[in-house]
């Protein structure tokens, strides 16, 4: 495995970010059960975050892979948004989303949303600028 690999690798474990809500009211539709666009709010931000402790790089989200809700989240159950990186490139990188809902008074849990998002560094112009510097590859490699 390549030193590059190597720290890949390491970040990627050191990023996963996970995050837990309450679906209460105010985040509820029409049917009683948890907003889509909350849902998909909730998941750029745990994205955004799992990619921003990967690289300590200023980030933007320029897409979203597709978003499969396979499951309903009715008020007054527990979310828990689990964002891992899944992708890195040399200036961009790709977090997946997998959102799983449990009710509050059983122990059952279903995965209920999944999602990929997309990020790229960038640079105080705005710029795409890698992230992984070469640097930081070096350090890893030395530290070995």
């Amino acid at each position: 495995m390549s030193s590059r690999e190597e720290e890949i690798q390491r970040r990627t474990a050191q990023s996963v970010t996970r995050v837990t809500k309450a679906v209460f009211p105010p985040t509820t539709n029409h049917h009683n059960t948890l907003f889509g666009g909350t849902a998909l709010a909730w998941m750029d931000e745990v994205s955004f975050i799992a990619a921003t402790r990967f690289c300590r790089l200023p980030l933007v989200t320029v897409s979203s892979d597709r978003i499969d809700f396979k499951h309903a989240i009715p008020a007054g159950s527990i979310v828990e948004l689990v964002g891992t990186v899944v992708q890195v490139g040399n200036t961009s990188l790709k977090v997946a989303v997998d959102v799983y809902v449990e009710n509050m008074y059983d122990e059952c849990r279903e995965h209920a949303i999944s999602g990929v998002f997309s990020f790229v560094a960038i640079d105080e112009q705005k710029r795409p600028i890698p992230v992984l510097p070469e640097a930081a590859v070096e350090v890893s490699a030395g530290a070995a």
